[in-house]
């Protein structure tokens, strides 16, 4: 079956399609339906994800690997996830192969160490990136991109310039990364796919966005950082437009009012960009006839199944409830999770208001790149404490502290050289996750609100935490057991941090949470809560394409309740975004 196409961004498609976008905005549902819509046309076409925390084999309904593979019922499309640990893996074989004959297993173990961090997993997953956009994808006429959330996004496509700096003149043999000569023999690999991305004959940056405030800000800092980047090709899509089909619909006309107010108000660096507005659908996007839909039109429903709908509720309580538990602890870290776009700022603000109006005070801080917290409460207020980890400002005061605390051993040629090793960008990972562990351990005697970064990157950073609590491990011994307390030891204490994982109730976001689940408790960190945000679930409405939501919406709610949380709160949505001091704390009385 074949689709009708309203996307004007596939009148003339580009050879490289690059979506990237706020989480939560339908990026993968885009490229997913972008990508099939290229191959019914007969292309031959390959999708890539690039997230950490990709669902491509769920939106396809099979398992996909870190090479391509046909999808199933769609002829001419092949998809793909590109896989961290994979690559990470294949990038350190690569490197051990270039010690040569003469290198002793005491050399290779060395390096396999320097090999073992979160940049490595970063700076080979480009590689595999760079590596599919030279060669490896020579026979599709068309590569479609699914990108991380654009914070993620924008890190990996600076990479080129980052690396190049660092390498500049540098041959001194080993770096986090391993010996030098194994990461210059890709800058130029690097360089060309920076190039590539930037030639507007060959690749077209597709920026998602949402009829949504936050989701619209992020599209343009984001168009304007890739810009800064040499990527000006760019086109706007705009998904989840929703019209009312019932005037005296007040949910629905609300709905509507604040999408019209912020399609009317463009940023204006996002209004010259061409652009193409994709409606709300009714349906899980998930699936080949799914994805079809999206970019087709709503299939017809009968008007007995919408009347038939109930509208109770679940019972389930409130974040005031939630707030009530936390606060009754008297003090401990309080992480908020989930995938890109589900509300975890808003959450992660208003347990913190909440918690200030029960008389505690709070350090209210984030991960995230994209730090919205700030905007987000609008105000100051008693009692709260608010900032971010800013990894620039991180870096700084890291490379200053080593250097200060080096200067008394070494001589001006030793300085040199050791502010040459800290130029990498491998120096970044350290000192973000330094300034995590600060935050970490201040919830020893007070509270703390973490907001933290979409799934993919904050996995990274768990995956620090766990090399930081092995290394420790294994140089202070057995012996020390009991006298050490790393992060980890103090992720993985429930009585001294609750995990809260937000989701939307859709399939994917609560598939992803469900997963991120998983990898924490591998981590042996079981999470306190799950908080379902955004339901429609008692809203009153009986505008027919928000009620056929409302089906999805009551199975995921159950999917969450009899068989993920241990715990559940309902956020309900909200007629107006809950932004500023007292629209958070309604959220939790």
């Amino acid at each position: 079956m074949s689709a009708s196409i309203p996307l004007g961004l596939l009148a003339a498609p580009t050879r490289h399609l690059f979506f990237t976008g706020k989480g939560g905005v339908g990026k993968t549902t885009l490229a997913c339906a972008t990508a099939l819509a290229l191959a019914d046309r007969g292309r031959s076409v390959l999708l890539i994800s690039t997230d950490p925390a990709s669902n491509l084999d769920e939106m396809f309904a099979t398992t996909l690997s870190n090479a391509p593979r046909p999808v199933p019922g769609a002829p001419g499309l092949s998809a793909m996830n590109i896989d961290p640990e994979a690559a990470a893996e294949a990038y350190r074989q690569r490197v051990l192969e270039q010690l040569g004959k003469d290198a002793t297993d005491a050399d290779r173990a060395a390096v396999r160490e320097q090999l073992s961090g979160a940049c490595t997993t970063e700076i080979a997953a480009f590689d595999e990136f760079v590596g599919l956009l030279a060669t490896r994808a020579e026979a599709f006429d068309h590569v479609v991109f699914d990108t991380a959330p654009t914070g993620h996004t924008l890190r990996l496509l600076s990479l080129p310039r980052a690396w190049t700096g660092f390498l500049k003149g540098n041959d001194r043999g080993a770096s986090c990364l391993g010996p030098h000569s194994g990461l210059k023999m890709q800058e130029e690999r690097f360089q060309a796919a920076l190039a590539t991305l930037g030639d507007v004959k060959s690749t077209t940056i597709v920026l998602v966005s949402r009829p949504d405030r936050g989701a619209m800000r992020e599209a343009a800092r984001t168009s304007a950082e890739l810009r800064a980047l040499g990527l000006a090709n760019q086109y706007l899509a705009i998904n989840g437009v929703f019209a009312a089909t019932d005037p005296g619909d007040a949910v629905a006309r609300s709905i509507e009012t604040l999408g019209r107010q912020v399609l009317d108000n463009l940023p204006e660096s996002l209004q010259p960009l061409p652009q193409d507005r994709i409606p709300l659908r009714s349906f899980d996007m998930v699936g080949l006839d799914a994805l079809r839909q999206v970019l087709g039109g709503e299939p017809e429903h009968p008007a007995k199944a919408v009347a038939d709908e109930p509208p109770a509720a679940p019972a389930m309580p409130g974040l005031g409830r939630l707030v009530d538990e936390l606060a009754s602890a008297g003090r401990g870290l309080i992480m908020v999770m989930g995938k890109g776009g589900v509300g975890k700022t808003t959450i992660a603000a208003a347990l913190a208001v909440g918690l200030v109006k029960r008389g505690h005070g709070v350090h209210l801080s984030t991960t995230d790149p994209a730090a919205h917290v700030a905007s987000t409460l609008g105000a100051t207020m008693d009692g709260l404490r608010v900032d971010r980890i800013n990894p620039r400002e991180e870096t700084q005061r890291y490379i200053a502290k080593v250097m200060a605390s080096r200067a008394a051993d070494l001589d001006e040629a030793g300085l040199a050289l050791l502010r040459e090793d800290l130029a990498s960008p491998c120096t970044e990972e350290v000192a973000v996750f330094h300034a995590f562990s600060r935050i970490v351990m201040e919830a020893r005697s007070a509270f703390v609100v973490l907001d933290t970064a979409p799934t993919g990157h904050t996995l990274l950073l768990m995956d620090a935490a766990g090399a930081y609590h092995r290394e420790m491990t294994r140089s202070i011994g057995t012996h020390a057991h009991g006298r050490v307390v790393t992060p980890l030891m103090r992720l993985q204490d429930p009585d001294y941090s609750r995990i809260i994982l937000v989701s939307l109730p859709e399939t994917t976001p609560v598939s992803e949470a469900a997963a991120l689940q998983e990898d924490l408790r591998r981590a042996h960190i079981e999470p306190y809560a799950w908080v379902i945000n955004r339901s429609l679930v008692g809203s009153g409405t009986h505008d027919p394409l928000l009620v056929r939501r409302l089906r999805g919406e009551r199975a995921q709610i159950a999917r969450v309740q009899q068989g993920l949380a241990r715990r559940l709160y309902m956020l309900p949505w909200q007629a107006s975004p809950p932004e500023g001091l007292a629209a958070l704390a309604s959220l939790v009385v």
